[in-house]
């Protein structure tokens, strides 16, 4: 067991007795050259590292006025809202003026790979943060006269390379087994939907009288069922084309409508959990797209298009934002209208109709006119009751992996800690 010291930092705790505690301000210099995104292409500072400028995020028009990035710089984002957006650069590029980037200074001990498990870690954003100042916690910012000062433990560059080496082994353990257990969510969710669209389409009973739908792709279904079209069973309603909002529309949580977006909703559940509030006079205006329990939920524009949802366990007034449509009075049970949309038959006339490869969006006018299939009204009752506890049954397994995943990622988090503060030495 080796010597350990008191760093006298909190996040970093002890470190070998060996190790310095340097500042940031001591190992690099920051590089603020403003250069152009057409010889420097724009690049994106996200929590997976810097990458080329990923097309779902807010483009700036400041094109000429952007911070040069060169390969083995580490580039961080100042805002607290992005906390562990940082990363050391593997590419040549640009990257807007909220970043801070910082090359190694001359005969600097530090290897530029290790800074990705030194500087992306929960502690280091933690006390990131820490020396940051604003005037609410979303618009806090740390820059680099307040970043400089930080400590940070450094091994000798040698030890460096070996706890780099330790931690690609262990970490291609780890993620081998979160691999293994995404494929088996995978299988869960292809599962889940192969059983949805079976039971939307053929019913419960093998043994009912069947007929030809009319609809190639749908073949089969039972003699006493009925095809039809979506605006022929409920009503539909967005927001763009009748009454848009700005941002100045929105405010504080509790004085206006939960306005919902795509993330409010992931395999067919609600999640009221992250939610910005639109005034009330902005609400009123709309009272066609004010959602009410037994309402579904259609994402119509942007990466998630085709994602549906039931509302339900609504915990105040709510509507929807430009993304989405919703669905209301329905001459059929609205239960069974979701599942239906979330069969392989409704999906695949989702990417039949979707156009647009930045912002793939679906129109309404398209939508309504979606294909499915109507049950009887006894067979609806029966087919979601059965649908209701199946896919219950699958979701809790989904659950269950999905914190073995949880699990394994912490462990190879505080294994990088361990690391990185010398808590665990090299083998």
């Amino acid at each position: 067991m080796r010597d350990m010291r008191e760093s006298g930092v909190e996040w970093i705790g002890s470190v070998p007795a060996t190790w310095q505690t340097l500042t940031i301000g001591s190992l690099f210099k920051v590089r603020n050259e403003k250069v152009n995104d057409t010889d420097y292409p724009p690049l994106s500072v996200s929590k997976g590292g810097i990458v080329p400028q990923m097309e779902n995020v807010a483009k700036s028009d400041a094109n000429d006025n952007r911070k040069m990035v060169l390969v083995d710089d580490f580039v961080i984002n100042s805002r607290s809202d992005r906390k562990q957006s940082c990363g050391v650069s593997p590419l040549d590029g640009s990257v807007s003026l909220i970043n801070t980037v910082l090359y190694t200074a001359k005969g600097a001990p530090v290897v530029p790979a290790y800074l990705n498990y030194l500087m992306k870690n929960h502690g280091f954003a933690e006390e990131f943060y820490r020396w940051g100042h604003g005037i609410v916690a979303d618009l806090w910012t740390t820059r680099w006269l307040e970043m400089k000062s930080i400590l940070l433990p450094i091994p000798t560059v040698e030890e460096q390379q070996q706890i780099l080496a330790a931690i690609s082994v262990e970490s291609e353990k780890v993620d081998a087994l979160i691999a293994n257990i995404w494929a088996q969510i995978e299988k869960l969710k292809a599962y889940k939907q192969s059983v949805i669209t079976e039971v939307v389409t053929k019913g419960l009973d093998p043994s009912v009288p069947m007929k030809d739908s009319g609809v190639e792709w749908i073949g089969e279904i039972p003699k006493h069922w009925s095809m039809t079209r979506i605006k022929f069973i409920c009503d539909t309603f967005g927001r763009i084309g009748f009454r848009g909002y700005t941002t100045d529309d929105f405010v504080p949580e509790g004085e206006g409508a939960i306005t919902l977006s795509p993330s409010n909703f992931s395999d067919m559940k609600m999640n009221y959990s992250k939610c910005s509030y639109l005034s009330w006079d902005k609400y009123n205006e709309s009272p066609e797209i004010q959602i009410k329990n037994g309402d579904v939920l259609f994402v119509k524009t942007g990466s998630t298009y085709g994602k549906s949802c039931l509302v339900y366990n609504l915990p105040c007034e709510a509507t929807i934002n430009p993304q989405s449509i919703v669905f209301k009075k329905f001459k059929c049970d609205a239960r069974l209208f979701c599942y239906f949309l979330n069969s392989v038959y409704a999906y695949w006339q989702v990417e039949q109709t979707v156009v647009g490869g930045t912002i793939p969006t679906i129109a309404q006018s398209k939508i309504i006119n979606y294909i499915i299939v109507l049950p009887d009204e006894q067979s609806q009752a029966e087919i979601v009751a059965y649908l209701d506890e199946k896919c219950s049954q699958i979701d809790r397994l989904i659950a269950i992996k999905q914190k073995k995943i949880n699990k394994l990622t912490e462990y190879k988090k505080s294994l990088i800690y361990e690391y990185v503060t010398g808590k665990k030495e090299v083998p």
